[in-house]
């Protein structure tokens, strides 16, 4: 199988503002078609004592010339192994659509191998990992048919879709993101020992509360829902409020921050 070229492990994480004594990591993982940079205004915004460490997926931004993934059984070792030296401290891991199962597939890879286990995991903007997709699949469909499930989920910039030597450009990187998703299979296997936290936005077509509800069953150690206003890049409409209840996710309950509107266990 031909593979991307595997970068120095320093190549996948990114840390704008480090924190040598932060009480916890917190990895964040991107949409399809993002890079590392989608998070950079967080590093200012969470709480202190949380240091962000973004990860640069190979296909974009300085990894640009590496060729990306376009499965997650490839993908996930690959990760583990490059933030394994990273794992010496409380950790947890945060993911947007692909990100979120990026996340959850890196949580079981840290438990079968028997390294540190997170604090807690956080998703966002995916239904539960065991519920198939209710779109059609876009990874190999005509440009024109992608393009349109682009512009339906509101997060790429006019100027990008109307510039084809620009969109030629980041185009193999976008359909392989869409294949990692799109070709993912949810395999049974234990329950995470993590608590997961779920955030969702309340006019997303992609999930919806019941599916957001659905991540329960993938917890044995509790599992909270909150839905915030806004589509399925709720997170980049408003961010102060979701950048709060990552905060307060992972402090101690008396320290949380305001979060989103809705706030249930699951």
């Amino acid at each position: 199988m031909d593979v991307p070229v595997i970068a120095d492990a320093a190549a996948w994480t990114v840390r704008w503002s480090p924190r040598p004594a932060a009480a916890v990591r917190l990895f964040c993982l991107p949409h399809t078609g993002g890079g590392a940079g989608v998070y950079r205004h967080w590093a200012t915004r969470l709480d202190p004592r949380i240091e962000l460490r973004c990860v640069r997926l190979p296909g974009r931004e300085s990894r640009f010339r590496e060729r990306p993934y376009a499965g997650l059984d490839e993908l996930v070792p690959a990760l583990v192994d490059a933030v394994t030296p990273e794992l010496d401290g409380p950790h947890a891991w945060f993911g947007h659509s692909m990100g979120a199962l990026l996340a959850y597939e890196v949580c079981r890879e840290l438990e079968r191998r028997g390294l540190p286990r997170p604090v807690r995991l956080l998703v966002a903007g995916r239904r539960a990992p065991h519920l198939p997709d209710r779109a059609a699949p876009v990874h190999a469909a005509p440009t024109e048919q992608l393009l349109a499930h682009l512009a339906e989920l509101n997060g790429t910039p006019d100027e990008l879709l109307q510039h084809p030597g620009l969109l030629g450009t980041v185009l193999p990187m976008l359909r392989a993101d869409f294949s990692v998703s799109e070709t993912y299979r949810w395999r049974p296997g234990p329950e995470l020992a993590v608590p997961v936290s779920v955030f969702g936005g309340t006019d997303d077509p992609v999930a919806d509360l019941a599916e957001l509800t659905a991540w329960r069953l993938h917890t044995s150690a509790g599992c909270t829902v909150r839905q915030f206003p806004g589509h399925h890049f709720f997170l980049h409409q408003d961010p102060h409020p979701v950048v709060d209840a990552v905060s307060g996710a992972l402090l101690p309950p008396d320290q949380h921050p305001a979060g989103g509107r809705d706030d249930r266990a699951a």
